[in-house]
């Protein structure tokens, strides 16, 4: 590869990562063809994007992402870069998933938000809400929270009645 189109990879691969609010680094090595394409493919219907660049070209963008020196020590053999922009947990879980059915695919590690996991984390990373999964129980607590507000308006007004009436007796 020359040297014009290494500079263009590594800028391309810099501004997908600079977008990026998860990074995840695998190890496909052993994967055939189909298991391959069935990978991209989950990813994919995820809105997450998987490349596989050479890892010295990754290193080089990496420089610019928070964590990103930490994470080029994962950097070794082949290296598949799973590329989270709307929500950093969805690629964590079909990582676990695919790696149950396919022990070839391998966790690294992952950065998310400047934070660096290591690969003994796969677990617990793929164990977290994901943004809508957020979203869904923010929305539940409001729901519930507006729900409860009338009972809890009428009950403050029947109390108010109610020592109203007492003080009115006690005039008599």
């Amino acid at each position: 590869m020359k040297r014009e189109k290494k500079e263009q990879v590594v800028k391309h691969v810099a501004e997908k990562l600079e977008k990026a609010q998860g990074i995840y680094l695998t190890e496909f090595q052993g994967l055939d063809v189909s298991q391959m394409a069935q990978l991209r493919n989950e990813f994919r219907q995820a809105g997450v994007e998987y490349k596989v660049v050479k890892n010295t070209l990754v290193k080089k963008a990496l420089e610019n992402v928070a964590g990103g020196d930490r994470l080029a020590d994962g950097l070794v053999n082949t290296t598949g870069l799973a590329i989270g922009y709307d929500d950093p947990v969805v690629p964590a879980k079909i990582i676990e998933k695919f790696s149950k059915k396919n022990e070839q695919l391998k966790f690294k590690m992952a950065a998310i938000d400047g934070s660096v996991f290591d690969a003994d984390k796969l677990p617990e990373l793929a164990k977290m809400l994901s943004k809508i999964e957020n979203i869904g129980r923010v929305a539940g607590l409001v729901n519930q929270v507006v729900a409860s507000v009338p009972m809890v308006m009428n009950a403050v007004m029947r109390d108010l009645v109610s020592v109203i009436d007492q003080v009115g007796k006690q005039k008599q």
